[in-house]
C-alpha cells in the first residue's frame, strides 16, 4: 500500500505505485483537468511522477505560483517547437524562465524580423490547440550527445556534453520536438493558452562575448486571458513613463555616446536632484549625522584590506601613478572607516552616524545599462553607523521610521520588508548572529512592519534588511537597505574604547534609504509618469500674458513668487496664449498662471492647475497660500 497525505492533512491509500495524475483524479475529475503539476515531499515534478512510497502531495494548478513557472517553462520549449516547424534550419540553445515570461535562444543564419514572431506565435497557437501530449524519457548522458548530434543541434550536445558522464538527463517529446530539460513541464500542449512573444534581442553564447551572437526570442506567459491583458496594460503603461522617453521630453538628462552609464544633468534634472538632495541633508541634520566626504580614487592596498579588491576588481575603475596602483571607490564604507579612525574614540562617542552624498563608479557590462536606472557613475545617500552591539536594534529601530516617512513624502507608501539572514560561509560568532538577527527583526515589529525572512541570503559579514517599494503599476524597486557588519572594523582596525577601558570593535551599520540617487530619480519620474509633486518639480509654476499690456505685471508677479523660494518661468513671448498654455501644460507643470487685463486690473491670476484644471480667478496672495500648502503637504 502507498499512501499520500494531501495539504489539508487528509489521507489516501493506493495498493501500489501511484503517479501525481492518478491522486488528482481520485479526489475530483475538476481537479484531475486542471492539474499542471505535483509537488511531492515539497520537490515540484510532473503529473506522470510515480510515487512508489509513502509522500506528502499538494497538486499544483494554474492558481498557484509554481503552475505559472510549469505554463512558462512549457511555453519556452512551445516556441521553440514552433521555430524548428517554421524553420527547421535554425538550432536551438537554451530558454529559461523569467520575471513574467522566458525567453529562448536560437542559431539562424538571419535575423528574426516582426513578422517572423507573428508567424511563430500564430503556430505556437496551432501547436498548442492540436494538445499533444508532453512525454518525459531519461537518457545517459552520452547517449543523449549523440542523439542531439545527429539532429544537427550542437548547441544541446554541447550543454548536454558539460554534465558529467555518469549522470543521466532528461528530454522532454511534444509532437516532433524533443528538448533537453530538467522538468517538469504540463501534461499536454492544450494547457497552453495565454501567451504572446514580446520582442528579439541579441545574446551571446553562454553570455560570452567571445561567442557567437544568437538570437533571444522574450515571450510572456500567463494562467489566464485576463491576467495576460492586465500585463499587457502594464507594459503599455511602463512604456508611456519610461524615464529614458520623458527625460528627453521634460529636458532632465541625457546619456552621451562620449560618456556611456555617466549621465549629463540638465538644468531642470540638476534642480530635482538638487531638491532630492537638501531634503535628505535635513533628514540627516533632524537624526543627528554628521555629512562627510571621502575621495574618488583610493590606493589598491586599502582595497585589499576589505576584502574588495577579490571581489570587486573586475568591476572596479583603475588607474596609476608614480607606480602605485589606485581604483576609484565602488562603494563609500571604508572612506567612512577611515574617518572614524582619525582620533580616539569613546563609547560615548556612539553611535556615530556619518552620511554622504558619495559618489561611486563601478565597470557595469554594456549590456546592462539602462538609462539612468543603471549607470557605471552613480552617487549614494550613503550612511554608517558605528555602534555597540546593544545599540543595533535602537538604531535599526529609529532608521525603520525615518525610511517610512522619507519613502512617504515622495508618494510611495506600499513598501515590502524583507530580512536576509546568515548564510553557511559567514564570520562572527552564533551567538552575536542570533542577537543581530533579532534586533532587526524586532526593529520592524517596533516599527509596524510586516516583513519576509530570506534564509541564507545575508552578506558573510552580517545580517540585512532590504526595502523595496512598490510603484503606481505594481512593479517593485529595491531601494533602501541597512547592513550589520561584524567584518570591516576587524580588517581596518578600528576601534573604541569601553566603559572599563579595553579596546572594543564597533559594529557597523551600512544604511541607504533612496540608494543611488540616479535610480532613484528614474523610480521617481516613472511612479508620477513625469508629472512631479509641486515640491519637486523643476519647474513649479509659469506666469503667461495675454498681451504685452499685461508684461510689467507679469514680471512683478514672478518676481514676488521667486521671492517666495518658488520656481517660477516667466513666458512673455507673443504667441497665443493657448499655444503658451499647452506647451507648458506638456511640460507637466504644476501649475500655470495667466493675466489679461482683467486679472492685470484686480492684481490676481487666473490659475489652471495640471490635468487642465481651471481653478478661477485668485489673489496672488491665495495662490501663495495654495501652493505654499502644496509644497509644506509634499502634495
Amino acid at each position: 500500500m502507498v499512501q499520500i497525505t494531501l495539504p489539508d492533512g487528509s489521507q489516501r491509500e493506493f495498493p501500489g505505485p501511484v503517479t501525481v495524475a492518478e491522486v488528482a483524479a481520485s479526489i475530483g475529475a475538476g481537479l484531475a483537468k486542471a492539474a499542471l503539476a505535483g509537488k511531492v515531499d515539497g520537490k515540484v515534478v510532473d503529473t506522470s511522477f510515480t510515487m512508489n512510497s509513502n509522500a506528502s502531495l499538494a497538486i499544483i494548478t494554474a492558481k498557484d505560483a509554481e503552475g505559472l513557472e510549469v505554463i512558462r517553462h512549457s511555453t519556452a520549449h512551445l516556441l521553440a517547437y514552433a521555430v524548428k516547424e517554421l524553420y527547421p534550419e535554425a538550432q536551438v540553445t537554451i530558454g529559461p524562465v523569467i520575471d513574467d515570461g522566458f525567453f529562448y535562444d536560437f542559431s539562424f543564419t538571419r535575423g528574426f524580423t516582426p513578422e517572423d514572431l507573428v508567424a511563430i506565435e500564430k503556430r505556437m497557437t496551432e501547436l498548442a490547440n492540436k494538445d499533444e501530449a508532453v512525454v518525459r524519457r531519461v537518457l545517459p548522458r552520452d547517449e543523449a550527445v549523440a542523439y542531439f548530434k545527429g539532429l544537427g543541434e550542437h548547441y544541446k550536445a554541447e550543454i548536454i556534453a558539460s554534465i558529467p558522464s555518469n549522470e543521466d538527463v532528461s528530454l522532454y517529446r511534444e509532437g516532433a520536438f524533443e528538448d533537453l530539460c530538467r522538468g517538469p513541464h504540463v501534461p499536454s500542449t492544450g494547457k497552453l493558452k495565454h501567451f504572446k512573444l514580446m520582442k528579439v534581442a541579441g545574446a551571446y553564447w553562454r553570455g560570452d562575448h567571445k561567442n557567437e551572437m544568437l538570437q533571444r526570442i522574450y515571450g510572456t506567459a500567463w494562467a489566464s486571458k485576463d491576467d495576460l491583458q492586465l500585463y499587457l496594460k502594464r507594459l503599455e503603461e511602463a512604456e508611456k513613463r519610461d524615464h529614458r522617453k520623458l527625460g528627453r521630453e521634460l529636458d532632465l538628462f541625457h546619456i552621451d555616446e562620449h560618456a556611456p552609464g555617466l549621465v549629463f544633468w540638465h538644468p531642470k534634472g540638476w534642480t530635482v536632484w538638487q531638491t532630492i538632495e537638501q531634503y535628505m541633508r535635513q533628514v540627516y541634520r533632524d537624526n543627528d549625522y554628521f555629512e562627510v566626504k571621502g575621495p574618488q580614487i583610493i590606493d589598491k592596498s586599502l582595497w585589499e584590506k576589505t576584502g574588495h579588491w577579490d571581489k570587486y576588481r573586475d568591476n572596479m575603475f583603475t588607474t596609476e601613478s608614480e607606480k602605485r596602483d589606485y581604483a576609484l571607490k565602488p562603494m563609500n564604507c571604508p572612506g567612512h572607516i577611515l574617518i572614524f579612525k582619525q582620533g580616539i574614540k569613546s563609547y560615548r562617542d556612539l553611535p556615530l552616524r556619518y552620511g554622504e552624498f558619495g559618489q561611486c563608479h563601478r565597470n557595469e557590462p554594456s549590456g546592462g545599462l539602462h538609462g539612468i536606472m543603471r549607470v557605471r557613475g552613480f552617487t549614494q545617500d550613503d550612511g554608517h553607523i558605528f555602534c555597540t552591539e546593544d545599540q543595533i536594534l535602537p538604531e535599526c529601530d529609529t532608521f525603520t521610521k525615518v525610511l517610512k516617512k522619507v519613502y512617504e513624502d515622495f508618494g510611495f507608501t506600499d513598501i515590502l520588508y524583507k530580512v536576509s539572514t546568515r548564510p553557511e560561509a559567514r564570520i562572527g560568532s552564533d551567538d552575536l548572529w542570533d542577537k543581530a538577527e533579532k534586533a532587526l527583526m524586532d526593529s520592524l515589529t517596533a516599527a509596524g512592519c510586516e516583513y519576509v525572512i530570506s534564509e541564507g541570503d545575508g552578506a558573510f559579514y552580517g545580517p540585512k534588511i532590504e526595502y523595496t517599494l512598490k510603484d503606481a503599476i505594481g512593479r517593485e524597486w529595491q531601494c533602501g537597505t541597512i547592513q550589520v557588519d561584524f567584518n570591516l572594523s576587524e580588517r581596518l582596525d578600528a576601534e573604541y574604547t569601553a566603559e572599563d577601558g579595553s579596546r572594543q570593535r564597533p559594529v557597523i551599520l551600512h544604511r541607504a534609504i533612496v540608494g543611488s540617487m540616479e535610480r532613484f530619480i528614474g523610480i521617481l519620474i516613472e511612479q508620477h509618469a513625469g508629472a512631479l509633486p509641486t515640491w519637486l518639480a523643476p519647474t513649479q509654476v509659469a506666469v503667461l500674458n495675454i498681451t504685452d499690456s499685461q508684461a510689467e505685471y507679469c514680471k512683478e508677479v514672478a518676481k514676488t513668487l521667486r521671492n517666495q523660494g518658488l520656481r517660477v518661468d516667466l513666458d512673455l513671448r507673443n504667441e497665443k496664449i493657448t499655444y503658451k498654455i499647452r506647451e507648458h501644460s506638456m511640460q507637466k507643470l504644476p501649475y500655470i498662471l495667466v493675466v489679461g487685463d482683467k486679472e492685470k486690473e484686480a492684481g490676481a491670476v487666473a490659475v489652471r492647475a495640471r490635468g487642465n484644471q481651471d481653478l478661477g480667478v485668485m489673489s496672488l496672495e491665495a495662490f501663495s497660500q495654495k501652493i505654499a500648502s502644496d509644497i509644506a503637504l509634499k502634495s
